[in-house]
């Protein structure tokens, strides 16, 4: 990659060293298509965008060759590609007849993933070798694909007994070594078999990694016996990078013996091969994962060198940034009495009446004298929480349940008189107030507006406002919350949800959940002249119902400091939704800035600092909870902050020390590749998570995502506000967001 003086990117062919075009239009790439690419001429000619795999964008002249029978692979096709004037590369690419599977698509990423955090790692070490080694990758063309160094030598598997007693060291000890690099950056490989690792006659190298799984994960079952673990093969348990040294073991016996072992356990042999000696002492043939050494530890008993035992694991560039995140919250703690030693309880005390005056008779037959008797004192009560009157969330004024007022509104949203005063059946009289509204009290007679019943006779209601700029994808990210909550989403967490009005959440399923489901963009919210909700939950924890009710306005009433927005004075909680695009100043987003004429801005979100300065404050804090959500992080999932948090699902038990870590990783990253502005909400809020989420998880070409849509982690966000408000009880959950 070649920089211009202009300091624009240039591509660099690296067959004639010229500098070409660093260009992202997709319009012009056909390289992702399978035209004329398996079955046409053996040689395509087209332009090939991709991305390094350090997010640079390039173009290369390239061209396509046929296809390749690769079983191995499916669903994805191989084909061999020449880049420049003589570069030849392998490209794994997805067909579109394959694109109606979702997982299929999540497979490639998860490779990508993958392929990124090694050439990050490894790429400029000498011992990167061991792995196939990226070229690039374009997860966006109509035809995702990644392309790799064609590896040299042939599968293992051809010189089995025909290594001499050197090689055989040399294969040990690279194959170890292999497991460790990839135990470092938290993978396991799970396709080491002796016909996918390959030697050219020093080296040895591990195939791509298409099955390649983070450690930790549940296991997905993959692979056959022998090479693959007993416990891989069932898909019990959690990856564990132990699981590859199975397949080690599994493959050097193979290579020794002439013949496959058990897959079950340890052969019966092993005493016959002294080269196996360390492998069969360490433990690497036993059945389970947690019965096997570590790949560090089976180095030392191979006396093989580690070279990350001394080398430096890289810089790490948000360091200062996240010691910033932890200079912050402790002067927010400091400030707010968070730091404060809890009070001490009282120490019990007995209070003693004065002693009675000994009487004669008491000195002369010697018995003590008796006190005088007390009523045992009643243990006082504890007193009850005073529930806070229930405020209307339009006009912030209190409202009460009251059956004269009771309306039903049709589709056209005219209200129409409920009368049921006449209904003398419970279950009837239950099912007409959770479909019937009440008219506000407090609203002028010529713009009521109304509340649904169950918002005022079911809890404490929680008012959640999502603030943002327009196209930061406030409305995305609703719609993908409510589509995994419809889902079971909050089950885990011990959260029942129903739809606070049926009608409205019926409505908003159909028009925003099943149409971003469809993989259709969703149209932007209009201007408002007042703030309704946009949808409501009955949420049921341990400790009873609550109303959750959700405003999406536009970005632009946000901005102002209407009467369209005064409803944010009493909102209880917020989800401030952060823009990438406009946030960071990362080259790599550039091509997207471009496509959707959003622009980079140092002074942070306007609609952000107008709410923020509208907010009633206790001292210098809102009290309000917030979460901060880092929406379209599928941008930037192969940044190693993005991806530490991306690259996993949402965790089945919630905890402090989790989300703090992940607030300070976000907060890193933003301050690192921002300013400070963007960061407000965090400075401002007492209690404030940050969260790396992606509502679609895919860029849209016109009103369309091609690929469909895959939310990440959008729940982080609303189950932080949760725990911070009391939804998700619990003693490990008291100090979220501080």
């Amino acid at each position: 990659m070649i920089t211009g003086n202009d300091g624009t990117r240039k591509d660099h062919d690296p067959a004639t060293g010229h500098p070409g075009r660093a260009s992202r239009d997709h319009g012009a790439n056909s390289a992702g298509s399978g035209a004329g690419g398996g079955s046409g001429a053996d040689a395509d000619s087209v332009e090939l965008d991709f991305l390094t795999h350090s997010g640079e964008p390039v173009r290369f002249a390239a061209r396509l060759h046929a296809d390749l029978r690769t079983p191995g692979a499916a669903p994805l096709l191989a084909r061999p590609v020449t880049l420049g004037e003589g570069w030849r590369v392998l490209q794994y690419r997805l067909p579109v007849g394959a694109q109606s599977d979702p997982a299929a698509y999540s497979a490639l990423e998860r490779q990508v993933s993958a392929g990124v955090a090694m050439e990050r790692r490894y790429g400029s070490e000498r011992y990167g070798e061991v792995f196939t080694r990226m070229v690039g990758f374009d997860l966006e063309a109509s035809e995702p694909f990644v392309l790799y160094r064609v590896p040299d030598g042939e599968p293992i598997a051809r010189r089995q007994g025909m290594l001499t007693v050197e090689e055989q060291g040399k294969v040990i000890a690279q194959l170890v070594l292999a497991v460790r690099l990839l135990e470092e950056v938290g993978l396991v490989h799970r396709a080491i078999t002796p016909y996918t690792v390959r030697w050219d006659g020093t080296h040895v190298r591990l195939a791509e990694p298409g099955a390649a799984l983070r450690a930790d994960e549940p296991r997905e079952a993959y692979g056959a016996a022998p090479w693959a673990s007993p416990e891989q093969r069932e898909g019990t348990g959690r990856a564990d990078s132990r699981d590859d040294l199975w397949s080690v073991a599994q493959l050097v016996y193979f290579l020794l013996s002439g013949r496959p072992g058990p897959g079950s356990g340890p052969p019966a042999d092993l005493g016959e091969f002294r080269r196996l000696a360390a492998l069969h002492q360490g433990g690497a043939f036993a059945p389970r994962a947690d019965q096997r050494p570590a790949a560090v530890e089976l180095m030392r008993l191979l006396n093989v060198p580690d070279p990350l035992a001394h080398a430096p694991g890289g810089p790490d560039v948000l360091s200062r940034a996240r010691a910033e995140f932890d200079v912050q919250r402790a002067k927010k703690r400091q400030e707010t009495g968070r730091d404060d030693p809890p009070e001490e309880p009282a120490e019990d005390r007995t209070y003693y009446e004065s002693p009675p005056r000994r009487t004669l008779r008491s000195w002369l037959t010697g018995t003590a004298p008796v006190p005088p008797s007390r009523a045992a004192e009643e243990a006082p009560r504890p007193a009850q929480p005073l529930r806070r009157p229930t405020l209307c969330p339009h006009c912030l004024l209190p409202v009460s349940f009251d059956q004269s007022r009771l309306v039903t509104l049709d589709s056209k949203k005219v209200a129409k008189p409920l009368d049921l005063s006449e209904e003398r059946r419970p279950m009837h009289y239950q099912d007409a107030l959770r479909q019937a509204y009440q008219a506000c009290p407090h609203a002028p007679a010529g713009a009521p507006h109304y509340l649904p019943v169950p918002y005022l006779n079911s809890g404490e209601p929680l008012t959640i406002a999502l603030v943002g700029s327009s196209a930061a994808g406030k409305t995305h990210l609703l719609a993908a919350m409510l589509g995994e909550i419809e889902q079971g989403g909050l089950e885990p967490y011990g959260l029942k949800c129903l739809p606070l009005n049926p009608d409205t959440h019926r409505e908003f399923l159909q028009e925003r959940v099943q149409r971003l489901h469809r993989g259709k963009v969703l149209e932007s919210t209009g201007h408002a002249s007042f703030a309704h909700f946009t949808d409501g939950l009955l949420v049921t924890g341990a400790d009873g119902t609550r109303p959750v009710v959700f405003f999406d306005l536009a970005g632009e009433d946000l901005a102002q400091n209407g009467e369209v927005t005064s409803f944010l004075m009493g909102v209880g909680a917020f989800i401030f939704v952060l823009d990438p695009l406009r946030a960071l100043r990362l080259p790599s987003l550039d091509p997207v800035r471009a496509r959707t004429r959003l622009q980079q801005r140092d002074l942070g979100d306007e609609a952000f600092t107008t709410v923020l300065n509208r907010i009633p404050r206790l001292g210098s804090y809102i009290e309000a909870p917030a979460a901060v959500a880092l929406n379209k992080s599928d941008l930037i999932r192969f940044d190693p902050s993005a991806d530490r948090w991306l690259s996993r699902a949402l965790p089945a038990e919630l905890d402090e020390e989790t989300l703090r870590a992940e607030s300070r990783d976000a907060y890193a990253f933003v301050a690192h590749h921002g300013s400070p502005a963007w960061l407000k909400p965090f400075d401002d809020c007492a209690r404030c998570t940050l969260h790396f989420v992606a509502a679609t998880g895919a860029q849209e070409r016109g009103d369309v995502y091609p690929h469909g849509v895959r939310p990440r982690r959008v729940l982080a966000p609303l189950l932080s506000i949760f725990a911070m408000c009391g939804l998700l009880p619990g003693a490990e959950l008291r100090e979220v967001g501080t």
